[in-house]
């Protein structure tokens, strides 16, 4: 049985881990367990897992400015794909964004990553073609 919650300090080497299955990351430097909790101390509602016999199975980070809705790092392992996982941690950011009066949410999604597309898709996003993202390493 799959349950949700927000990440706690302790879970970011399990994260890391998972992240190194399940998610993308060829194309920005590596996280690090440092980074992981930053994001914990700075905001302890901003990363949300999905566990699944004390594994993390999925993850979303939910980016707050106080503003923006920004969502990042939707990742599912493998083994529990196609079973809602994905969706559920969608919705679950989105009641957060909700709580915080946000109106919109974005998603950062690589563009050659077409079996995200679906997720995103089915919850009801839309790449936004008028956009490009720039980014500079600090």
């Amino acid at each position: 049985m799959v349950s949700y919650r927000n990440a706690v300090a302790a879970d970011a080497p399990a994260v890391l881990e998972f992240w190194a299955t399940a998610a993308e990351d060829s194309h920005r430097p590596p996280d690090s367990t440092d980074a992981v909790l930053r994001l914990i101390a700075r905001d302890p509602q901003a990363l949300i897992l999905a566990i699944d016999n004390d594994s993390v199975v999925g993850s979303i980070i939910v980016g707050w400015d106080g503003w923006r809705c920004h969502l990042y790092r939707l990742a599912v392992a493998p083994t529990h794909r196609r079973q809602g996982i994905g969706r559920e941690l969608v919705a679950r950011a989105e009641a957060t964004f909700t709580s915080y009066g946000g109106t919109r949410a974005d998603a950062m999604v690589l563009d050659d990553n077409t079996q995200a597309h679906r997720v995103w898709s089915t919850a009801g996003y839309a790449p936004q073609p008028e956009w490009s993202r720039w980014v500079k390493p600090l």
